[in-house]
């Protein structure tokens, strides 16, 4: 396993510009493009309530989709150490936001594995660690993932680029 501080960069291009910037909460359009390095590119917008285009990952997409899959390499690595092969996986998250005028948007999530079917599962040989009791142990863990994952918390950076349009009229 990697330790250290790992860097990660994405940029995201707003693609939305009709003519006339954001001369009006309607003028412009929400789209956008994100990318890194010489991944796939994924096309943005804004949610639909909020004059996106539902054919496009919004952002709240991706922050459920950011929480479950780092929920999921979690859970098959604690698997893996304890011995305990999984043969399947499936998440069905979900993620609910709350616009509260007086505080702001919030996002709260749920995310945990799917219940499949159990003989998706199988113990490795050999492995003491892949007991019942190792199994409870093993969900005890992945019970405190999802409690830090809960309190996840973004620091804020600074915008740049940003150049105001001046009236000079």
């Amino acid at each position: 396993m990697a330790h250290g501080e790992h860097k990660y960069d994405v940029s995201v291009q707003w693609t939305g510009n009709r003519g006339s910037g954001t001369s009006g909460y309607r003028a412009y359009g929400r789209d956008h493009v994100i990318t890194s390095g010489g991944k796939p590119a994924i096309p943005g917008s804004a949610d639909p309530a909020f004059l996106g285009d539902a054919e496009r990952w919004n952002p709240e997409d991706l922050l459920v989709a950011s929480a479950s899959a780092c929920h999921k390499l979690w859970y098959l690595h604690l698997c893996s150490d304890a011995g305990i092969i999984v043969l399947d996986y499936r998440d069905d998250a979900e993620g609910t936001m709350l616009d509260d005028p007086q505080q702001g948007p919030l996002l709260a999530d749920r995310v945990a594995p799917a219940r499949g079917d159990p003989g998706r599962w199988r113990c490795g040989t050999g492995h003491a660690s892949a007991s019942h009791g190792s199994r409870k142990m093993l969900h005890r863990e992945f019970g405190q993932l999802s409690d830090s994952l809960r309190a996840v918390r973004f620091n804020r950076r600074a915008v740049t680029g940003i150049e105001p349009a001046l009236n000079q009229h």
